[in-house]
C-alpha cells in the first residue's frame, strides 16, 4: 500500500473521531455538567498513565510486524501477537480490578467535589476501572494493523465504533439517565466489542490464526526492545499527563473542567499527527532494516516540511482565534472566556510536539530505545516544579503555560541529540529549513491577519472570525508548501512500501 495511501486512511480516522468528540462535548457539558465533566477528563488521564503497564508491548508488536511483514516471515508475526495477546488479555483484567478496589481512596482523597454525592463519585471510579480494562486490548490489535500497513482497515473500524461510542453515550445520556455512571457503562460496552472486532481484523491481516500458540522464546526475541519502550512510555506518559494529574489535585473539578475543555481542542492537532506517525513509523523501519540512508533522510525531510506546513498553520489559527472558537462549539460566551488562554497555550506546546514525532520515528525504526526515554525522563522531571510553582500562582494558565515551556525545551533539545546519532548531516537543515521556515511563514500570516482583525475586534461575529481565521491557515499552507524546495525536489523517492 502507498505510504500517501495509509496517511489519508490514517487521516480520516482520527479526523471523523475528534471531530465527533468536539461535536458531542456540548451535549456533554449540557447533561452532565461541568464538574462531571472533569470526571471524563480524569478518566482519559488515568486511562493514558495505566497505559505504562503495557510495557511497550503496542509498540514492540508494531515493529515486529513490520520487520517479519517485510521480510516475508509472516508466522513469525503471529506467534509474537499470540504471545502478546496473552499476556496483554491478563493485564486488563488485572488494571480492572485495581481501579475498582482503589475506588474509594481515588473518590475521597484525590477528587474534590463539593457537590457530587461521594457514593455516586466513587460508583464513577469503579466504572472508569470497567470501561479502561475493555479498551485496553485495542491498542495491542491496533499495532499490529498498523503494522502490517493496514491503516485502512483500522482507521474504518475506528470510524464505525467512535461513532457508535459517542452518538450512543449522546442518546443514553438524553433518554435514558443523565449520569456520569451511564456515559462509563455505555463506553465500556462499545470498547469491548471495539477490541473484539480488531482482534479479528489483525489476525486476517496477518494470514488467519494458524495455530500459533503462546511461546517464551518470542518475548525473549523482544523483551530488549520492549523493555525500552516501556522505561520510554513511562516517561512519556508523565511529560504529556503529569499536568493533568498535578491539576486534578490543585484544582477543583469544575476548574478542571475547563482545563480538560481545553485539552480535547489542542489534542484535535493529534488528527494530524498520530495519523502520520502510524504511516512513517513503519516506513522509516523498513528503510533501516535495507539500509536505504539516503530515502531515509529523504522521507524524513520531506515528511517533516509537509507535515508542518499543515500543522503550523492550524495550530496558530485555533490558538489565536480560541475564544471565538468555543463560543462558536460551546455556546457558553463565559467559558469561552475563562478557557480561551489555557486552549492557546496548549495549543502552541502541542504543536510544537506534534513535529518531534518524526525524530521519535527515526529513533525508534533505529532500535534507540534509551535516547527518548532520557530525553522525556529530563523534560517530565523538569516539569513538575514547573507545573507546581505556575499552577500555585495562576491557576490553569499557569499548568498550561509549563507545558508550552517544555515543548520549546523539547524542540531544542530533541533534535539536537536524535541527530548526534542519526542522520549526523542534517541536523540544522531540518530544524532551521523544514521546521523553522514553515513556522515562520505560519506567524507572519496568522499573526498578521489577527493584528489586522483587532481593529474591529468589537464588530466582528465570532463565525466570522472562524473565516477568517481558515481562510489565514489555509494561505500560510499554501505559501509553505509553494516555498519548499524540498518537496519540488523530492516527489517520487518513497512511493511504495
Amino acid at each position: 500500500m502507498k505510504l500517501g495511501l495509509n496517511v489519508f486512511a490514517g487521516l480520516a480516522g482520527s479526523a471523523w473521531s475528534a471531530a465527533l468528540a468536539l461535536a458531542v462535548v456540548p451535549f456533554y457539558l449540557r447533561y452532565l455538567g461541568v464538574e462531571a465533566y472533569g470526571l471524563i477528563g480524569f478518566f482519559t488521564t488515568l486511562q493514558i498513565l495505566l497505559q505504562l503497564l503495557d510495557a511497550g508491548l503496542a509498540t514492540t508488536i508494531n515493529r515486529e510486524v513490520a520487520w517479519h511483514s517485510a521480510a516475508g516471515k509472516p508466522r513469525e508475526a503471529r506467534t509474537v501477537l499470540r504471545t502478546v495477546a496473552v499476556i496483554y488479555w491478563g493485564v486488563a483484567a488485572i488494571i480492572g480490578l485495581l481501579v475498582v478496589a482503589s475506588a474509594p481512596a481515588i473518590a475521597s482523597h484525590w477528587l474534590r467535589s463539593p457537590t457530587i454525592d461521594p457514593t455516586a463519585l466513587t460508583r464513577a471510579v469503579m466504572l472508569m476501572g470497567l470501561a479502561i480494562a475493555c479498551r485496553w486490548p485495542i491498542a495491542l490489535y491496533q499495532g499490529a494493523l498498523i503494522g502490517a500497513q493496514r491503516l485502512a482497515v483500522s482507521s474504518g473500524v475506528q470510524i464505525v465504533m467512535v461513532t457508535i461510542g459517542h452518538a450512543g453515550a449522546v442518546t443514553v445520556l438524553a433518554l435514558w439517565s443523565s449520569t456520569i455512571e451511564a456515559f462509563f457503562v455505555w463506553h465500556a460496552g462499545t470498547a469491548l466489542v471495539h477490541a473484539c472486532v480488531l482482534r479479528w481484523a489483525a489476525w486476517r491481516a496477518l494470514g488467519g490464526d494458524g495455530g500459533e500458540r503462546f511461546e517464551l522464546g518470542a518475548l525473549q526475541r523482544i523483551w530488549r526492545f520492549s523493555a525500552g519502550m516501556s522505561g520510554t512510555a513511562v516517561a512519556a506518559a508523565l511529560l504529556t499527563q503529569i499536568d493533568k494529574v498535578l491539576l486534578s489535585r490543585m484544582l477543583s473539578l469544575e476548574n478542571f473542567g475547563r482545563y480538560t475543555l481545553a485539552t480535547v481542542v489542542a489534542s484535535g492537532l493529534y488528527v494530524l499527527v498520530i495519523p502520520v506517525f502510524n504511516a512513517v513509523y513503519p516506513r522509516f523501519s523498513a528503510l533501516v532494516s535495507r539500509g536505504d540512508s539516503a530515502a531515509l533522510a529523504a522521507l524524513y525531510r520531506t515528511g517533516t516540511r509537509l507535515f508542518c506546513s499543515v500543522l503550523f498553520p492550524l495550530g496558530l489559527g485555533v490558538a489565536l482565534f480560541a475564544e471565538d472558537l468555543l463560543v462558536v462549539w460551546t455556546g457558553n460566551a463565559e467559558l469561552a472566556t475563562s478557557a480561551s488562554p489555557i486552549v492557546a497555550l496548549l495549543v502552541l506546546g502541542t504543536s510544537l510536539n506534534g513535529v518531534m514525532h518524526f525524530p521519535y520515528a527515526l529513533q525508534l525504526a533505529h532500535g534507540l530505545v534509551r535516547l527518548p526515554f532520557l530525553i522525556a525522563t529530563a523534560l517530565a522531571v523538569a516539569m513538575i516544579p514547573l507545573i507546581v510553582y505556575l499552577t500555585s500562582s495562576y491557576g490553569a494558565v499557569g499548568g498550561a503555560t509549563a507545558w508550552l515551556i517544555v515543548n520549546v525545551a523539547y524542540l531544542m533539545m530533541g533534535t539536537y541529540l536524535t541527530h548526534r546519532r542519526i542522520l549526523t548531516d542534517i541536523a540544522f537543515k531540518w530544524l532551521l529549513g523544514d521546521v523553522g521556515v514553515p513556522l515562520a511563514i505560519s506567524l507572519l500570516v496568522v499573526l498578521g491577519g489577527g493584528a489586522l482583525l483587532e481593529i474591529h475586534e468589537e464588530t466582528v461575529h465570532p463565525v466570522q472570525n472562524l473565516l477568517l481565521a481558515i481562510g489565514l491557515s489555509i494561505t500560510a499552507a499554501v505559501i509553505a508548501l509553494a516555498v519548499s524546495t524540498t518537496l519540488r525536489t523530492r516527489p517520487q523517492q518513497h512511493g511504495k512500501s
